[in-house]
């Protein structure tokens, strides 16, 4: 009698939790899996809180409540910038967190679509100087340091020619940005000027107090998105259309939770330990240079605005002129049906069906 109690009180759960884990394995299992690969910025470093906070499961095979909700399995391949735009244009992942300018080349072998805008760049993008340098003529004959072929070159010949200015009179020098920054806080000789994203604007300006922002992305407003974008036969196949359904899903959720005051700055916090370990102080200057597009109804926005199509239109240039691509790839709004044969198409709908699910 007690041998039989003893397997009915131990024996039975154990059984009961292992069957429980077969079960959820196998669901997962009969889901479709799809893959985002993401890097450190603060708007797509929400899907690593996502995972953290259990709202999905990023590991293949596993599911959570947003996932099961959508029917499909999220994969989360977190990787360095670089990295991420390797994989995306190699076909290596289904998905990618990327800016507006860097999607153009991988879109030209890839066709890709803009599902959600994440963020825009207000300030984290900065060419920051040293004291002595007060206006834009005295940077003539100086070495600008950043990385060229990148939203940093870009915003500085924008404030270029905001300013007045013509390209060819300054010298913008190719440089990773975490090494220019590192050589400007130590005061290396030669480093008066720099272009770079946070974080190391804020970095190199804690550290090196006799430094300021020249001038930064605040004067080019909404010109960098940052943006998830799917490779539009991915979002072909079954369960394509719900994987970016539940990515969007994902990030709103994180937002809310960001809008909460009860999860705000815990959910800060969170994304701080997953953009360079910064913490609450310095996330909270970093979400006013990174202004998050947090609501449905601000990404729909981005992805319809006539002011985006002229923003994309300057951008394009940009990179044709700089040889970033080789040509200018075709550019829609809309769904396959409205803007047919595109390179790289924005598409509200998804954003749109959101409410409906």
């Amino acid at each position: 009698m007690m041998r039989k109690n003893l397997i009915s009180t131990t024996i039975l759960p154990v059984l009961v939790v292992i069957l429980l884990l077969f079960q959820g394995a196998a669901l997962a299992e009969n889901k479709p899996s799809f893959s985002l690969a993401w890097s450190e910025y603060p708007s797509w470093s929400t899907f690593g809180v996502a995972d953290a906070v259990k709202l999905i499961n990023g590991k293949k095979g596993q599911t959570g409540p947003i996932e099961d909700k959508w029917g499909v399995d999220i994969v989360l391949n977190e990787a360095d910038y670089d990295s991420c735009l390797v994989m995306y244009g190699s076909n290596q992942c289904d998905a990618v967190c990327i800016t507006n300018m860097d999607v153009l080349s991988p879109s030209l072998t890839r066709p890709s679509t803009a599902v959600l805008p994440t963020s825009t760049s207000f300030g984290a993008d900065a060419c920051i100087v040293t004291a002595d340098i007060n206006n834009i003529k005295q940077l003539r004959g100086k070495k600008v340091y950043g990385l060229a072929k990148t939203v940093s070159e870009y915003c500085f010949v924008r404030n270029l020619e905001i300013l007045g200015e013509k390209e060819k009179d300054f010298q913008f020098t190719n440089m990773d940005p975490a090494a220019a920054a590192l050589a400007m806080q130590q005061k290396q000789k030669g480093y008066e000027a720099i272009v770079v994203w946070n974080p190391f604007v804020l970095e190199t300006l804690n550290k090196r107090k006799d430094t300021k922002v020249l001038f930064d992305s605040t004067k080019i407003p909404g010109e960098i998105i940052d943006m998830v974008v799917i490779g539009q036969a991915v979002l072909e196949q079954p369960g394509g259309a719900a994987f970016a359904g539940a990515l969007i899903e994902t990030f709103y959720a994180v937002n809310q939770r960001m809008a909460d005051p009860k999860t705000a700055d815990d959910t800060l916090v969170a994304l701080g330990e997953k953009f360079s370990n910064l913490n609450l102080q310095s996330m909270r200057e970093v979400v006013k240079q990174t202004q998050f597009y947090s609501t449905a109804e601000q990404g729909i926005k981005v992805l319809t605005d006539k002011g985006t199509k002229d923003i994309m239109e300057r951008v394009i240039h940009f990179c044709v002129e700089h040889e970033i691509v080789p040509k200018k790839p075709a550019v829609g709004y809309g769904n396959a049906a409205e803007a047919p044969g595109m390179a790289l198409r924005f598409d509200p709908g998804y954003i749109k069906k959101l409410g409906s699910k």
